[in-house]
């Protein structure tokens, strides 16, 4: 039987003190909301997860963003001296939409969220000037987004996956080495190393996204920030700007891809390790060879499995989310500057507004039916890998981090113009086919924008088939057509999505006209049920 190795010993003895941390105790209050308002709350989240359409493991921590700045906007946060009057409306609302399930969080968990806000609210009150509106406004939006991270934990901790993410972390620590080029040019010290494997480990293995990982980093740097005194909080105020910067430059690090690469090709052992732990009633078992090997396929294809039916829920959100955004944009923006501009549609109004909905939908549509799964010989290749973390080796893999070659410059430049011809390409065909469908000029060029988005989100749902695949593909001639033509319009759409996420109209209308509105009235509905009750009580 061979020997576990240090990490795993360690890891296995984090998952036994959560399993019975997750124990819920007897006897000890938690918090209950009515159903039937909770329904409604619920279906109306629904709804929101269509329009303001994210990722799967952002859906809870978006909602208490979005809720958490609403209660901001009603009050002037320079004058709110204590996060009490928030944190209870704010955790009632948020088991009330379902995104925490009911009479499952204890009621003293109101006063850690209490707590959490104060510290941030101190924070915003006590940080020095920030010189200009907009800057505010950044640092406002980035705390918020942090201490949605720390509430999250709060009421949910991620203790199974915190310890994944410490063992992955330690492992790639060893395995991950520079080439003799950035050592000599000291290109990045040992400890800028380490953190970047550190971001890394978190984008590969649980694709956690900035403001997460900002807060990760924040008590990895700040191993006293859960519990800050008065004196680091002080600290912490005074220096948060740099604190801000230091941050973006680590999430910003230009070798950061190369760490990232190597991590999510070799993401997936752990993640099945810590299915088989999280599973299996006696730990003890997986010293066995044979029996980690029986128990790692049936984790495979459980997560196989798993992974069609996200990527099919995947499909089905994206694909409405953009048919949804199309129809807005037809209606709202493209039908008025049609009317006002040119008076109308040169061609059949029908018909233009359908192949403006149903074209950007359909390609979103065939880009995600058409993700490719891994290959059998992949779940060989997992299994071993998955051997060479959990046991004791005398000679562990490494993987080695060099530079990018760079050719001349010449080279440079016929790269630069073949990229430049085939985004021109790209964007030509697009317009030409607008221009024979004798669309507006202003609905072609919003429609573009729309595309490129399209482009970039369906790449983005593609990678996902890859979560599992440890070997290497080799990319088909179709599929090195494929990249070029659409290359160039997934880059515009990654840099018009950023954009879009900060002034989505369809979401900003939700916000302002129906989020707050919609919010009392489910409140109003739970009092009113619980008055119901009582007076039911008092006939005898």
């Amino acid at each position: 039987m061979q020997e576990l190795s240090q990490a795993t010993k360690k890891l296995i003895s984090q998952y036994k003190i959560v399993r019975h941390q997750n124990i819920v105790r007897e006897g000890v209050a938690t918090i209950h909301v009515d159903e039937f308002a909770s329904n409604v709350a619920a279906f109306y989240e629904k709804i929101r997860m269509i329009v303001d359409w994210k990722e799967e493991h952002l859906i809870r921590r978006t909602a208490i963003i979005r809720k958490l700045k609403r209660r901001f906007v009603s009050a002037d946060i320079k004058n709110i001296s204590s996060g009490e009057t928030i944190a209870e409306s704010l955790v009632l609302e948020l088991i009330r939409t379902g995104h925490f399930p009911n009479d499952r969080i204890e009621e003293a968990k109101i006063d850690d969220v209490k707590n959490v806000l104060d510290k941030y609210i101190f924070i915003l009150k006590n940080s020095p000037s920030a010189g200009s509106p907009r800057k505010a406004m950044q640092l406002y939006n980035w705390i918020v987004e942090v201490s949605a991270c720390e509430i999250e934990e709060t009421l949910a901790p991620s203790r199974k996956e915190s310890a994944l993410i410490e063992f992955m972390f330690e492992i790639m620590k060893k395995n991950i080495i520079l080439s003799d080029k950035f050592s000599k040019k000291n290109i990045i010290t040992e400890d800028e190393k380490n953190i970047q494997i550190y971001v890394a480990v978190q984008q590969a293995l649980f694709k956690l996204d900035n403001p997460l990982i900002s807060y990760n980093l924040l008590k990895y740097i700040y191993p006293g920030w859960r519990k800050s005194d008065i004196t680091l909080l002080s600290s912490i105020s005074q220096n948060i700007y740099k604190i801000w910067d230091d941050i973006d430059v680590i999430l910003s690090h230009p070798l950061g891809k190369k760490f990232y690469t190597i991590c999510e090709k070799y993401d997936t052992p752990y993640l099945l390790l810590g299915d088989v732990l999280s599973t299996e009633e006696d730990l003890e078992k997986i010293e066995s060879p044979e029996y980690l090997e029986s128990a790692i396929k049936k984790a495979y294809a459980k997560r196989l499995g798993t992974l069609k039916q996200r990527l099919s829920r995947a499909a089905f959100l994206s694909t409405l989310s953009a048919m949804l955004t199309n129809a807005f944009s037809v209606f709202f923006v493209e039908v008025p500057l049609a009317l006002w501009i040119y008076g109308g549609f040169s061609t059949s109004p029908f018909l233009t507004i359908s192949v403006d909905i149903m074209g950007p939908t359909l390609l979103i549509f065939l880009m995600v039916i058409s993700i490719r799964m891994p290959s059998k010989d992949n779940l060989g290749a997992v299994v071993l890998e998955t051997m060479k973390i959990v046991y004791q080796r005398e000679k562990n893999d490494t993987y080695q981090i060099r530079p990018t070659k760079k050719g001349g410059v010449i080279t440079a430049t016929i790269i630069t113009l073949l990229y430049l011809i085939t985004a021109a390409l790209s964007f030509g065909a697009i317009i030409w086919i607008f221009h024979k469908a004798k669309f507006p000029i202003t609905s072609s060029a919003i429609n573009i924008v729309l595309i490129a988005i399209i482009f970039f989100a369906g790449l983005a749902v593609r990678r996902k088939g890859e979560e599992l695949t440890v070997q290497e593909r080799k990319p088909g001639f179709l599929g090195f057509i494929f990249d070029i033509i659409s290359l160039p319009l997934a880059g515009t759409g990654r840099w018009l999505s950023n954009k879009w996420k900060k002034y989505n109209a369809i979401a900003a209308f939700f916000n302002a006209l129906i989020d707050t509105p919609f919010a009392i009235f489910v409140e109003f509905i739970e009092k009113w049920r619980y008055f119901i009750k009582e007076r039911k009580e008092e006939i005898r």
